[in-house]
Order: C-alpha cells, then sequence, then structure tokens
C-alpha cells in the first residue's frame, strides 16, 4: 500500500538524506528531485501563487489560511502552504506557490512562460503577485543573509554565476551588485507581468493594492481561486493578517511551520514579519543611492507595473 506522504515531509525526505554527500552531489540531486516534487506540487494544486521572496506572499497564505481556519475549526497554529489543510479537509483547495525562477522552483516558471508550449499549468488560476522591487531587495537581503535556509541558499549560490557569502556582504553591494539584486529583481517583474498576461487565468496584483485595500483585493483573490467568502469573513481575516498581529503571534512563538517561525527573538532584523512598509527602503540608503535605484527601477520597469514613474510609489 502506497503511503500518502504531506508535500512538507516529502522535501526533508530529499534534504536531510544528501545532507552528508559533497556539495556538487548533494545539489545535483536536491535540484533534481526538488524540481519533480514542485512540478508535482504545481500539477495537483487548484491554485498557483507566483511571487517572488519577499512579495507578500506568505501574507497572503497566512489570510488565506484564515479564512479556512476560521471555517473550519481548523488551529491557528497551522498554515496552509501547500496540502496541509486539504490532507484533512479535502474540499480545501492545495495551492502551489513558488517564484518559479530561482533553481529547482525555474522548472514550474519554464511551463508558465510567455511563449511555452499549451500544458495543464496554464489552464489553472494563477496570481502574479508583484511588489516595488527596491523594496524587495532590502526585505531579500534580509531574508538571504539572516533567515534562508541553508540548503535553500547553497542551492541558489550554486545557480548564480557569483555565490553570496552571506556573512560579509554588505546591503549595499547584495542589492546593486550581486546576481540577485535589483537589476535581476526588475527583470523578474517584469517577466512576469508579461508571462501573467498570457495565461487563460491569470491575474496580476501588486503588493501595495493588497496593503492599500486589502478586503476587496483580498476578495478578487479568492473569486479567481474559485472560491466564496463573506466580506464579514475577509474582513476578519485581513484583520488577523495585520502588520501588529503578525508581529505578535511571530514573536510568541504562535507559527511552527518555517515560512513564519521565529529565528532569532532578539534581532528584528530576523523577523519574516520585519517591516512591511511601502517605500521603506527610503530609510535604508542615503539620497544619492535612493535616486540610483529609483533611476534604475524608472529606466526599466515594464509599464503595467510603473514603479518609480510619474512620481507613483506604488
Amino acid at each position: 500500500m502506497a503511503v500518502n506522504l504531506s508535500d512538507g515531509v516529502k522535501k526533508a525526505l530529499i534534504i536531510a538524506p544528501t545532507q552528508l554527500l559533497p556539495a556538487n552531489a548533494r545539489v545535483a540531486l536536491r535540484r533534481r528531485y526538488l524540481a519533480r516534487l514542485e512540478l508535482a506540487k504545481a500539477q495537483r494544486a487548484g491554485f498557483l501563487i507566483i511571487g517572488h521572496p519577499k512579495s507578500g506572499n506568505t501574507w497572503l497564505k497566512v489570510m488565506i489560511s484564515r479564512l479556512y481556519q476560521l471555517r473550519h475549526g481548523l488551529p491557528e497554529s497551522k498554515l496552509i502552504n501547500t496540502d496541509e489543510f486539504a490532507r484533512r479537509i479535502p474540499g480545501i483547495p492545495r495551492l502551489a506557490a513558488t517564484n518559479g525562477y530561482y533553481s529547482y522552483e525555474g522548472e514550474v516558471g519554464k511551463l508558465l512562460a510567455a511563449g511555452a508550449p499549451d500544458n495543464p499549468l496554464r489552464h489553472k488560476p494563477v496570481l502574479f503577485l508583484a511588489r516595488h522591487p527596491i523594496d524587495i531587495a532590502v526585505s531579500w537581503y534580509h531574508q538571504f543573509t539572516k533567515r534562508q535556509s541553508r540548503a535553500k541558499q547553497e542551492l541558489i549560490n550554486h545557480w548564480i554565476e557569483h555565490p553570496i557569502d552571506r556573512r560579509s556582504i554588505g546591503m549595499w553591494d547584495f542589492v546593486r551588485h550581486s546576481d540577485i539584486g535589483l537589476p535581476s529583481l526588475i527583470e523578474y517583474q517584469n517577466t512576469w507581468a508579461r508571462n501573467v498576461q498570457e495565461l487563460e487565468r491569470g491575474m496580476l496584483v501588486k503588493y501595495e493594492q493588497l496593503r492599500a485595500e486589502p478586503v476587496p483585493t483580498l476578495q478578487r483573490i479568492t473569486e479567481l481561486m474559485g472560491e466564496r467568502f463573506s466580506e464579514e469573513e475577509i474582513r476578519a481575516a485581513v484583520q488577523w493578517g495585520s502588520f501588529e498581529n503578525l508581529q505578535k503571534l511571530e514573536t510568541s512563538g504562535t507559527f511552527r511551520q518555517g515560512g513564519m517561525k521565529l529565528v532569532d527573538p532578539g534581532d528584528p532584523t530576523t523577523f519574516k514579519v520585519r517591516r512591511g512598509k511601502v517605500g521603506g527602503y527610503r530609510e535604508d540608503f542615503d539620497e544619492s543611492q535612493v535616486a540610483e535605484l529609483e533611476a534604475l527601477v524608472r529606466d526599466n520597469i515594464a509599464p503595467q507595473l510603473g514603479y518609480c514613474r510619474d512620481g507613483a510609489e506604488s
């Protein structure tokens, strides 16, 4: 009889046994089998979320989780990443959230890319969650240097041309000059804005839009999923997913899963819910650096995203 393992256990069974292998062999095996798992999750999912790390993907999943927690009496410490809720209650759809770009996650991206051959993933509801690339860059720096698992970091470092030493790299070098800094983030945003336009049920939502109008925006997202929630349910999920509440829940150790698990209670820069501020990057750089970064975005960002154009903040 086949053992019905969760996606999280399947991932652990790929990571743990390969730990003692030489680096090149370890990375090659992990990339191969994690890519298969990533594709399998996407194929089984009823809804796909595409977003670069630090674009608000976890925040969105937290609010979606809350909707099902309230409707089905599920514990608030459990969050939906893929099949966690569907395994308990089959009526809850499986999610697949991926950046569709780095290392093994790029296999899903290939199938959803503009101009890719027809395949089942292209007919699923797909949300691209965009965000101002400079805000991503700053949060991505903190994530990559202080929260990223060793396994994920190693996979990314083997994927890029110039590996990053998270112990020594500074924020400016990470954001402006690294292989995964601002230029690549702009290209990422542009590529996925273009990709989602060609999908049968694709939707582009900006993080800033979700922040400014969380209730109607979350309502639109759940409708894309094919779900129906009342405005009261949506408002309750948005309230629970507020920055203040999530930071309180994170620092109290409520969450046990990797995405929201507390790393270092003594270092606020390691928090998953760190700042979440629109345009917060202006607090991290001097005026000349901000001007350089904003010019890079303004000159290269896709028109439908419009960041740093015509004085727009979002």
